[in-house]
């Protein structure tokens, strides 16, 4: 039998600081919990003056009594007594001179936010949980701190050779001028070596093109990414150009996830399950020949004659499936596999439903970011194929795929 793990705080002392009152009143605004929060603060913080005093260059400082300062916690508010010194130098580090929230509590209110919620929600939700009245200015203040964050993250340096990259994009509704434009968020999501994602970079843009584009791939080249094996696209003008004018070596693949949802557009509800399977033909064939001429086929169905539209989307993507037929089917699977980007997408997309459109284009890029950076922290593991696609990859891309291995 397992022996039971010791706590960390001694019974005996539990009971000593209950002191026989009831268990559930320890959590309540007032209760044993704030008062022990009010008890070490104040002792952290008069550890901090004692420091400051030690450190002092200057003779003659001293203590001065204390000043009150009431903070805001997750389970209510705490009056603390801040200890002072006579020369006015002692900044606390705990709370600094300014700070009117107890650590942590920045950690919530950005939180909510990072789960959709608007600011006038989060300071509903703060007044009905914790009866604490807060103004939608401090929690915008509060989120904004994430601005700094996404600058960092946006700059900091990346891999010198991804294997593989999704560029994908979201509409998002951002009020610009008076009115509600529709602009597109555009995200790269690569995959290293050892199957592991990370999220490369976010761009906002109204008006997508080809110069947007170089810019987004100059961009990654400038923070150290020497070389991308394929790149998966979702058939955006001009963008197979402003890959290959930076990556020259790099293949280019259209998203067979985006080309079926574009197909599947074109259907009606009731057909699609059918539709979709008479696709697979397609995409699923041994080689691009084989692939052609199951296009040829479907055209020619009962299907590709109601839908013509689904023929011709493929066929103008065709340059850009092509690619794709090449590869054994661990490395297709991973290609065209929902779980990378799709499982992505319908975070964000239902991070931006529930906002309905955003008031500027700093308050949308803050929540994409903040649902990108929770998805990545759930991302522990590579695809289960990526196992026999990384053999694959070796022997495809021999000294290439080997410097992603580096």
């Amino acid at each position: 039998m397992a022996r039971r793990k010791a706590p960390a705080i001694p019974d005996a002392l539990l009971d000593q600081l209950l002191a026989g009152a009831d268990p559930k009143s320890a959590f309540d605004a007032n209760g044993l919990l704030d008062n022990l929060k009010k008890a070490l603060a104040e002792r952290a913080l008069n550890a901090e003056m004692d420091h400051h005093l030690s450190s002092d260059d200057e003779a003659g400082n001293s203590r001065n009594g204390y000043g009150r300062k009431t903070v805001v916690t997750d389970t209510g508010k705490v009056e603390l007594e801040i200890p002072r010194d006579r020369r006015a130098t002692f900044d606390p580090q705990l709370i600094a001179k300014y700070q009117r929230r107890f650590p942590g509590f920045d950690d919530k209110i950005v939180s909510m936010y990072a789960r959709g919620m608007s600011v006038r929600e989060i300071a509903g939700h703060l007044r009905e949980l914790y009866g604490v009245e807060v103004s939608p200015d401090l929690i915008s203040t509060v989120t904004d701190a994430v601005l700094d964050e996404i600058a960092t993250w946006q700059a900091r340096p990346l891999e010198p050779v991804y294997p593989l990259v999704f560029f994908d994009a979201l509409r998002v509704k951002i009020r610009d001028e008076g009115l509600v434009r529709n602009k597109a968020v555009h995200v790269a999501l690569g995959v290293r070596a050892d199957g592991t994602k990370e999220i490369l970079g976010m761009w906002l843009e109204q008006n997508e093109g080809a110069k947007f584009w170089l810019r987004v791939m100059n961009e990654l080249k400038n923070r150290g990414v020497e070389d991308i094996l394929i790149a998966t696209v979702d058939g955006l003008k001009g963008f197979p150009d402003a890959i290959q004018a930076v990556f020259p070596d790099t293949l280019v693949q259209t998203c067979i996830v985006h080309l079926l949802r574009t197909s599947l557009d074109f259907v009606s509800w009731k057909d699609r399950k059918a539709v979709a399977g008479a696709l697979k033909d397609i995409y699923r064939a041994l080689d691009a020949e084989a692939g052609k001429a199951a296009l040829t086929a479907f055209e020619e169905s009962a299907w590709g004659r109601k839908y013509p539209a689904i023929g011709q989307s493929w066929r103008r993507a065709w340059n850009e499936v092509v690619p794709f037929y090449a590869f054994p089917a661990e490395v297709r699977r991973i290609l065209y596999t929902t779980n990378a980007i799709e499982s992505l997408n319908a975070k964000l997309r239902r991070a931006v439903r529930a906002r309905g459109h955003f008031p500027t284009d700093d308050a949308a890029m803050k929540l994409l970011y903040l649902v990108l950076n929770r998805a990545e922290k759930e991302w522990t593991m590579p695809a289960r194929e990526w196992c026999m696609a990384k053999a694959q990859f070796a022997v495809l891309f021999g000294d290439r795929f080997a410097r992603a291995m580096a």
